[in-house]
């Protein structure tokens, strides 16, 4: 199993700290590099910065939102970013949640499934330099009846395939991920729930494709925060919790609230999201549950982490990424090493 680190989002504050966390995996030996977009710091900003200040770790978007850019552009963008970080890039995509996609970039958030997969169609097809043309109920190239042609990419990649990732939460979404990409960045993995969750519908979709899960890179990410006091370091991570269970989305449209439910916690995931709508983000926070958050990140000693980390190999994760919790940069440099060494604890050091 390999190891990650996800960034989050850039501008909050500590960017100087994030660049930090950076440079520090790769001189680890971290696999890859991941940063997110939602409506504030863009990814492929955010990763040329630290592709130019980091020589071996792979950088990779978690993800680019698809209403944010039209699909050639992000073909761009990908093939740029191969280019000038020597082929260390890795494109994730998701179509991003109802609220950003009509509220930030007024795209009507329909059909989620069948724009993901022309999306990626079009994607590719620019990736591999053909001259582009595309007919979908999502993205006609070239416009009927004007002045377009079809076109060709004209920078080339540093590799012939750049790998393209999905954030996938729903079983449908799974199984199309599982049939169209080369990897699935999952969010908010139980080792315990993950093969009911995730896996069952991933294998689904690559079997449909008539392909197998070899080469195919499971990629949760999960906090990780070093410690003794195991309920202390679970608080830290209400209010995260809290936020994506209860105010991400709509009451209608949650995926993290109904991936709660289906990890067994519907009566707590409707409390969560009826507090969290109704303005009291403490009280939501106080109503997640400690085996939720317990069993979907990573705290305590490295002795500790060890043993999740082997449950998540065993689970069938191949890259496990690390968002390193801590209130300084010390801190958190700290939970990165401490990934290191509970990784080569557990024998699963590839």
């Amino acid at each position: 199993m390999r190891l990650g680190i996800n960034l989050g989002y850039w501008g909050a504050g500590m960017d100087s700290d994030n660049l930090a966390v950076a440079q520090e995996a790769d001189r680890l030996g971290y696999d890859v590099c991941w940063a997110a977009e939602a409506y504030g710091s863009d990814v492929p900003t955010v990763l040329s910065w630290v592709a130019a200040q980091t020589a071996n770790i792979d950088i990779g978007s978690a993800i680019m939102q698809i209403p944010a850019r039209q699909p050639a552009m992000t073909a761009m963008t990908a093939a740029t970013l191969d280019s000038l970080s020597g082929g260390r890039f890795r494109l994730g995509l998701g179509v991003s949640g109802p609220q950003v996609s009509e509220g930030w970039y007024g795209v009507k958030f329909d059909k989620p499934l069948a724009r993901t997969r022309e999306y990626v169609e079009i994607v590719r097809r620019a990736m591999s330099r053909e001259r582009l043309s595309y007919e979908g109920e999502h993205w006609t190239l070239p416009l009927p009846g004007g002045p377009g042609k079809p076109l060709k990419l004209t920078v080339h990649p540093e590799r012939e395939h750049i790998p393209l990732y999905i954030a996938a939460i729903g079983p449908k979404n799974l199984e199309q991920t599982g049939e169209i990409a080369d990897g699935a960045l999952l969010i908010f993995p139980s080792a315990e729930h993950l093969e009911e969750t995730a896996l069952r519908h991933l294998r689904a979709g690559r079997e449909k494709a008539g392909l197998t899960m070899d080469g195919f890179d499971v990629c949760p990410t999960l906090p990780i925060a070093l410690g003794d006091d195991i309920d202390a370091l679970a608080d830290m991570f209400r209010p995260y919790t809290a936020l994506y269970v209860g105010g991400m989305g709509s009451r209608k449209q949650n995926f993290y609230n109904q991936l709660a439910r289906r990890m067994g916690y519907e009566r707590e995931a409707a409390e969560i999201q009826d507090k969290y709508l109704s303005g009291d983000k403490d009280g939501a926070g106080a109503a997640v549950p400690h085996q939720l958050i317990d069993s979907t990140t990573l705290l305590g000693s490295v002795e500790r982490i060890a043993d999740r980390m082997k449950a998540y190999a065993a689970a069938g994760v191949t890259t496990l990424t690390l968002a390193p919790a801590g209130f300084t940069l010390d801190e958190r440099l700290a939970a990165l090493r401490a990934g290191t060494e509970a990784l080569e604890l557990a024998g699963l050091v590839t």
